[in-house]
């Protein structure tokens, strides 16, 4: 089935497919739940779905994968699954810096975020990460970590404010484009796709997504699969993109 999904996607104008995909990854405990385990061991399975939808984008020739990962109320989570999740965290950064499709790929990471609030060792590993594929520019993967929406146009604000005090920055001058060049992530996806059953943005890439396809799955993220994302990117391609013309 996903392969006749395949041949439909590769048949649609270039033009036509979605540049920038962003996920939200809702689900992960549930799914554990469901399987009588500890609702924590979920994390697992979302982290080896993440690696899968690297290659299914890559296939499709999408530019640019944002995963809403890890938000700022995700801190509030019982420390016994924090210090789990954490410890998950470290081990796929870990290997990410490894990871062959960096080169492979010509592939760029960015964690965007407040991603000071993380355990030093974590921050370094995301830093290194960063740097070392900061010349990249194939094919551009974010990770939304230590991520609020809201808190991503408050910071933006911060960094603005001392500009216009200096006289870098006219106020008058302040534009939308410009304002976006201070945010965590300037770019805007086309296509957001939000697993889990849930029906709200929670908070994620809200100046960004003001034009951004929206598609909810009731599935869970540890169960979404190639076959799903073809459809997601099937559906969007049939969808009048008027931006409010």
């Amino acid at each position: 089935m996903s392969d006749d999904l395949l041949d439909i996607v590769k048949k649609i104008p270039k033009d036509k497919l979605p540049s920038h995909v962003a996920i939200v990854l809702d689900g992960n405990r549930r799914f554990a739940k469901r399987l009588n385990l500890d609702p924590w061991k979920g994390h697992e399975w979302g982290e080896k779905k993440v690696q899968k939808v690297l290659d299914w984008s890559k296939e499709l020739g999408i530019k640019e994968l944002t995963f809403y990962a890890f938000s700022l109320q995700n801190f509030d989570r019982p420390k016994q699954e924090f210090d789990y999740i954490l410890k998950l965290f470290l081990t796929a950064a870990e290997k990410l810096f490894d990871d062959e499709r960096l080169e492979k790929y010509n592939l760029k990471i960015r964690f965007i975020g407040r991603i000071n609030l993380f355990p030093e060792k974590i921050q370094k590993l995301m830093n290194r990460i960063m740097e070392k594929t900061k010349n990249n520019s194939d094919y551009i993967v974010n990770f939304a970590m230590a991520y609020g929406g809201r808190e991503e146009i408050l910071d933006a604000v911060k960094k603005i404010i001392p500009e216009i005090k200096e006289g870098t920055i006219n106020s008058d001058n302040l534009s939308e484009e410009m304002f976006s060049k201070f945010l965590y992530l300037a770019d805007e996806p086309d296509l957001i796709i939000r697993t889990g059953g849930e029906k709200r943005t929670s908070n994620f890439l809200l100046w960004q997504s003001f034009y951004s396809e929206w598609i909810f799955l009731d599935k869970f993220w540890p169960e979404f699969e190639r076959e799903d994302f073809l459809k997601c990117i099937i559906d969007y391609t049939k969808r009048e993109r008027r931006i409010g013309k």
